[in-house]
């Protein structure tokens, strides 16, 4: 039985035609624009609920068909077949000093609640908060990769992931983000990737360099790092739209399994903004 043929909780056959029953208190466009402002300040559903008239619930049923919708509008070039993906030509989107970047690759780690331990049925514990829990951060995170064009386009984001249990570099190995880049292309990573290069060596990567123990860093090497960060910095500027959303920015309430689509959605936003105010630009000098 398809999708359409169900009820929407309780997955029961349907008892009446896919549209049925009560309409919408508000139109699409009052319930997108609720949408923006719940992504935008990520307010309760009561609180949000005392603005609309509507109930908790109502409110809910209200996001998640939005939600559900934009997230199906939603796509990045990477995940599109390379047929339709357009070459970087533009002065606009090719670096002066790198002009080999397609892709300037970071993750991105925001707090959720402390997951619960569950109890199997064989009596023993399973201890679910541990893989959520981020030491760098000193609390129970989801991660995302984030990787985007030298204009600060975001061209992949990955699903999320346990932050505390998956360091950066074992999810670029798992996204193989890599394998996409075609032949001439390179990628721009921190030093969070350091050994990435051996498991992709036929890919050009531009990494900085990272001190090891009695072998500090040249002068040379210091400022092809600086160099290399002032441009590496439009992954930042990306970065600080998405936080711009509270959604993605306080303790994420709702159930983790949601955060991909969340997360998936106000990149598309911010993606539009971005092709409508391009990002700041920074020459080679």
């Amino acid at each position: 039985m398809t999708a359409s043929g169900v009820t929407r909780r309780k997955r029961q056959a349907r008892q009446r035609a896919v549209g049925a029953g009560r309409r919408y208190q508000y139109d699409l466009r009052d319930r997108l624009l609720m949408t923006l402002l719940w992504l935008r300040c990520y307010m309760t559903y009561e609180v949000l609920g005392f603005f609309y008239e509507l109930d908790k619930t109502n409110i809910e049923d209200n996001l998640q068909d939005v939600l559900a919708t934009l997230d199906i509008l939603t796509t990045f070039t990477l995940e599109r077949p390379p047929l339709e993906r357009t070459k970087l030509n533009s002065p606009q989107a090719v670096m002066t000093a790198f002009p080999d970047v397609r892709l300037v690759i970071d993750a991105k780690e925001q707090r959720v609640r402390r997951p619960k331990t569950t109890k199997a049925k064989d009596g023993h514990t399973q201890d679910n908060q541990k893989p959520y829990y981020s030491g760098k951060k000193k609390a129970h995170t989801v991660k995302n990769q984030l990787a985007v064009r030298p204009d600060g386009l975001i061209e992949a984001l990955s699903d999320s992931v346990p932050g505390g249990a998956t360091h950066d570099i074992t999810l670029l190995r798992q996204t193989n983000l890599l394998q996409e880049l075609e032949e001439g292309e390179a990628a721009m990573l921190d030093k969070g990737y350091d050994g990435i290069q051996k498991d992709y060596p036929e890919v050009r990567l531009h990494q900085p360099y990272k001190a090891r123990r009695n072998h500090p860093l040249t002068d040379e090497q210091k400022a092809f790092n600086r160099v290399l960060a002032r441009h590496r910095i439009v992954v930042e500027h990306t970065n600080a739209l998405l936080n711009k959303f509270q959604a993605l920015v306080q303790v994420f309430r709702h159930a983790r399994a949601s955060h991909t689509r969340i997360i998936r959605v106000v990149a598309g936003l911010v993606n539009r903004r971005i092709q409508v105010t391009p990002l700041k630009t920074y020459p080679a000098a």
